[in-house]
């Protein structure tokens, strides 16, 4: 059975954004993108909130055609064009939506179809709102997670309203030269 992994940069103090919604305060440098690229090239699919679906979909699709795109910008922009994307959406619909599928209701039946689907993992972006509503109906699977240097003392957080006990299993971690630290957790069901 596939897996849902969330993939979140992440404050010190479990923030996953700014108090609206900056992400300013992250640090990405070539050794992060060349570590994850590797990871998600073996990924055939996304998950996205609607929110972040539409800020990679603005860029992603394009990014990797300017002429002064980055070795990241072309890798990543190959790799968005061929995954099949998941949105989380009550107010997108379907139509026109090249390689996407929208959910926007009964979250868990469709998710877990998809899950019994062929394919890799998929991978849970950003998203959130999206990630808070999957952890509310123990969907996600796995946390992999790169915690950045910084305290932002308010925020979005990752973990919010948390009814029962996550108990993980750390596969592994990674220090960055940056001073991110990547934390790669399994839940433990």
């Amino acid at each position: 059975m596939r897996k849902i992994i969330s993939f979140m940069h992440i404050s010190l103090d479990g923030f996953v954004a700014g108090p609206n919604g900056e992400m300013d305060w992250i640090k990405a440098d070539q050794e992060i993108f060349d570590y994850v690229g590797n990871r998600i090239a073996e990924g055939d699919t996304s998950l996205y909130g609607r929110v972040t679906y539409q800020m990679m979909e603005s860029y992603w699709p394009t990014a990797g055609d300017k002429p002064t795109a980055t070795k990241h910008e072309i890798e990543h922009s190959k790799w968005y064009s061929k995954v099949h994307k998941v949105v989380l959406s009550k107010t997108m619909e379907n139509s026109d939506l090249t390689n996407t599928t929208i959910i926007s209701s009964n979250i868990a039946d469709k998710i877990n179809e998809i899950k019994q689907q062929a394919g890799e993992d998929i991978l849970l972006f950003g998203s959130p709102t999206a990630t808070h509503a999957l952890i509310q109906q123990n969907l996600i699977d796995g946390y992999w997670l790169f915690v950045n240097p910084i305290i932002l003392g308010e925020g979005i957080p990752l973990f919010t309203d948390i009814k029962n006990k996550i108990k993980l299993n750390l596969l592994n971690t990674r220090q960055f030269a940056c001073g991110v630290i990547e934390m790669n957790y399994v839940v433990n069901r």
